[in-house]
Order: C-alpha cells, then structure tokens, then sequence
C-alpha cells in the first residue's frame, strides 16, 4: 500500500469539502480550521455515537452543557492561572517562538539557522483571556475555558440535587475549548479552538481504582466498534515526569498518526483533587453523603476525555487507502465504517432519460427517513462510483431500465466493490444489516 501522508490527507480534506484553512481568502489564521459540508457530517457522526455511548446506553450517566465563560475564580481554583502555560524562547533574529521541550537551545534556530540567538526561556499562559461588561480593566477580566472538564465540577452538586443520580455515576460534556497554541501543527491535531467529548466519572472513594481498569476497557472498546484498526491503537501509561501531582494514574490511548504515535484520549484517576479545589475557593460544600452507608465523602474521579477534532484526524487518517486495480489503476478511498460515513448511501441514476432519473431521485427521498443521501446524476457511473469511493460514502444505489420493470436496483459495496442485485423495498434492511455486521475490507497495514 502506499505511504500515507498527511500532505494527501490534507489536500482530500480541502478538495472533497472536509476541512478547509480558517479565513483562507484573507491568508489563513494558523491554528483555526473551517468544517466544510462533509466535515462537519463526519465530525457530528463521532460525536452522536459518542453522546450515546456514553449517555442513553448508560442510565448511571447524564449530560451536560456548561457555558464557555466561567467564574474567573473556576479557573484560579483549578491551577489554570497559576500553572497552565509552557516554557517558551523567541529566536532574536527571525522572531520565531518556539516550546523549549520541543527544540535544541544549544542548535541552531530550525527557521533560519542562526546560533546563539534563543532568548532566556519564559512561561507563556495558553488561556485566551477577554473581558465581560463595559469596562475592560483587571476586574472584568474573564477566560476562554481551556477544557470542559471544570463546568463538569462546578456543576456536581446541581445535578446531584436535581438529578435521581446517586453515586457511582457520570456526567458527560461535549463542547469548545480554547487554548493559545504556539507551535500549531500537524493539520487539526494540535489547534487553538478545539472540541472535546469528556465524561466525568464520580465514585466513592477505595471504588476508583476498580472503576479505572473499567472505563480503560470501555474506550478502548469504542475505537474498535467503529472501526479503528487495533493495530493502530495503543495504551501509553503516564511516568512520573508526564503525571499530575494530583493523579492517582493516567493512560493515554494514542492512535499512528501520519506524523507517529499521538495522544488521542486521555483516562486519569484524578482522585478527589477537583471537588476539593472548588469546595476551598468557592466555600460550598461539595461532599456527597451516601444514602446507603451514611457516610460523607467528597468523591473521586476518574476521567475520561477524548478529543473530537482529533478523532475525526485519527477517522480520516485510517480510512484512507490508495489501493492498487487491475490494470494498473489506483482507486483512493476512505474506508469509514458506516456508522460515521458522511453520506451513508448515494443514488446513482444509470442515465438522466427516461424517467430513470426520476425513479432514482424518488428513491433518494425516500432512503432519507433513515440515512444521509446524496443524489449523483452526472458522468459515467464508474467514475461516479469513484468520486463515492473517494469521500468514503459506503453504499451505491444504481437504478437502471430494469428498476422501472421490476423495481429492483443494484446495490454495491464500497470496501468490496462488489454488486448485487435486490428488490428497492429491500434496500433499508439491506443497508442496516450490512451496517451491523460491517468488518473492513482491504489492505491493512
């Protein structure tokens, strides 16, 4: 198979209506990207199956929305002010800035090549700060939240109160988080706005370490179900210089990016630190008292918290194939699992004349009921079936002269190319029970 490339990645994304550069017109924003029409569908496809995963598959975990601008307290109590910001030097000569950890002080600058021009290293803060009201002095000073994870925290004593919730149980959050990148790379991996899809798990304590040998198993579990290669997954467990001096434990599930092994989600044993900052700076009681035992306790927490923006990275990255035909041609395909393909099935009249065209749009509306659709009436059908492959659409629905006797249509197999025949009223079951029982078909690596 060839060598996939983030450069090919790249160039799809932007010729197929993925992902394109923020502000492109007016030279680009590093470190912002648009979702275009087929992003945004493969985007929401991860974050749907996610929610339900996470939420209405479990009834001990409930949602949540928590706003963008916090309490700026929020963020002193969870040591984001104070802690939150990376060591940094400029090169003096071509004003390059640069993450110490990332680069060699004692090396020439990788942009322009000069020695000994590195500033001292000082701390940079990733917190966008803005101000709230009418004045814009140190008091209306507010912040862009870093991370979701604190509107979870703040908010565990209303869904308690609100909620028919007793513990062991979770909140789960999905939304925007915003940090002030410097080195902003590698495509949407690493971006200044970013979403995240975190569930917060509260447990008694002595219960936590049980619970975090099971939520490893569980999000493990979520990549194969909708298709990730396992073989492109690992766990990378913290060390002593990578853990948090509040964590218990924390695993990394990393997925072989293009550019190598990278983060992808994060499960932390965060102890009972959150709760307890919180109840220090705000003075509100956030103990849970246990209606079972009687006992009062404020609860550990084991975390769970992936980054959407970086699955759909980690979706196209193992979707991608360019595989090799018969007769020397090369097919390029996105072998998404159905369950996040942006359209599910297309509609391929054979001609435009007729009346095939209007046998073929009418069944395209109907399929909409259950699936995403897209209605292709344009050039020869194998390269129609092409254009499919290449935007990872699953299922092709060919209707031709025979469809308008019997009203049966040929409905083919993206991963096999293979084409069957089947009566039209059949083609939801058909299509759900292939969904069901999708296995990857192709050249692995």
């Amino acid at each position: 198979m060839a060598e996939i490339t983030l450069e090919k990645i790249v160039s799809l994304c932007k010729r197929r209506g993925f992902i394109f550069q923020s502000s492109e017109i007016y030279g680009g924003l590093n470190g912002a990207y648009d979702y275009g029409p087929l992003g945004v569908e493969l985007k929401n496809n991860i974050r749907d199956i996610w929610w339900k995963e996470m939420t209405r598959l479990h009834d001990d975990i409930v949602g949540l929305d928590s706003s963008i601008l916090m309490h700026p307290r929020v963020w002193e109590a969870s040591g984001h002010v104070q802690n939150f910001s990376d060591p940094m030097v400029d090169c003096k000569q071509c004003k390059a800035r640069f993450r110490t950890d990332q680069i060699d002080l004692s090396a020439a600058c990788p942009t322009c090549g000069t020695k000994d021009s590195f500033t001292e290293p000082r701390n940079f803060n990733l917190m966008f700060s803005t101000h709230i009201g009418a004045a814009s002095d140190a008091s209306s000073k507010i912040y862009l939240r870093p991370e979701t994870a604190q509107g979870i925290y703040v908010d565990f004593k209303n869904v308690v109160s609100s909620s028919r919730v007793k513990i062991p149980f979770g909140i789960a959050q999905v939304g925007k988080s915003f940090r002030n990148e410097i080195t902003t790379k590698h495509f949407i991996f690493r971006s200044c706005e970013f979403e995240q899809m975190e569930m917060q798990w509260f447990c008694a304590p002595g219960t936590d370490e049980a619970w975090f040998a099971y939520w490893k198993e569980q999000r493990m579990a979520f990549y194969h179900r909708i298709g990730i290669r396992p073989t492109h997954l690992r766990w990378h467990q913290h060390g002593s210089d990578e853990l948090a001096f509040y964590a218990k434990d924390a695993y990394d599930i990393q997925y072989l990016f293009p550019m190598g092994w990278q983060e992808l989600e994060g499960v932390h044993n965060r102890t009972d630190y959150d709760l307890t900052q919180h109840q220090n700076f705000s003075g509100k009681e956030m103990s849970y008292l246990d209606p079972v035992s009687g006992e009062r306790y404020i609860p550990y927490v084991v975390e769970t918290s992936a980054g959407l923006t970086r699955n759909v990275l980690m979706a196209l990255s193992d979707a991608y194939e360019e595989e090799a035909l018969e007769g020397g041609d090369v097919r390029t395909v996105l072998r998404f699992h159905p369950l996040i393909a942006p359209i599910t099935v297309a509609v391929l009249p054979l001609v435009k004349k007729d009346g095939i065209a209007e046998v073929a749009k009418s069944l395209e509306q109907t399929l909409r009921d259950e699936f995403a659709t897209f209605y292709d009436e344009s050039g020869a059908i194998g390269r129609r079936y092409r254009r499919m492959d290449e935007i990872g659409t699953p299922y092709c629905v060919t209707v031709d002269y025979q469809s308008k006797d019997d009203q049966t249509v040929t409905l083919r197999y993206r991963d096999s190319m293979e084409q069957v025949r089947i009566p039209a009223s059949d083609l939801v079951s058909a299509i759900k029970a292939a969904t069901k029982a999708y296995k990857r078909v192709g050249t692995e690596s």
